[in-house]
């Protein structure tokens, strides 16, 4: 029997409260010389830096998880609208080529004289402004 843990100490604290006598705060005793802080400092990898922003300010879990789930989701999203107006103004441009080309081609001798009169209009329009 000498080999079991001495039992746990229960006190009572002034205010009634019960307490375990190891977790008693134990009396402050100032060192003799002065008092050196190891301080390490380190930065978190760039990619995660936002979310452990959020976890250190107390936002909670689900920021967190929305800025990991939604931030890659968004950025796919933005990628796919931004191509497909790429894909438009390409479009709109070929076309707005092969209708100026037809025209030209296919006017005779009033469709090329609209399409000066359309080039020149142009131009003045861009001195103009």
């Amino acid at each position: 029997m000498t080999n079991l843990p001495e039992p746990v100490r229960v006190v009572q604290l002034p205010d009634g409260t019960f307490t375990y006598a190891d977790q008693l705060p134990a009396t402050f005793q100032p060192s003799p010389g002065p008092q050196v802080v190891h301080q390490h400092i380190h930065q978190a990898p760039p990619d995660r830096t936002v979310q452990r922003i959020a976890l250190g300010s107390g936002i909670g879990a689900g920021t967190v998880a929305a800025g990991v789930y939604f931030g890659p989701l968004l950025v796919g999203a933005l990628t796919a609208i931004a191509a497909n107006l790429a894909l438009l103004a390409f479009l709109a441009v070929t076309l707005t080529w092969g209708v100026h080309t037809v025209v030209k081609s296919i006017g005779g001798p009033d469709g090329k004289a609209a399409a000066k009169t359309l080039a020149k209009s142009r131009k003045s329009l861009r001195r103009r402004g």
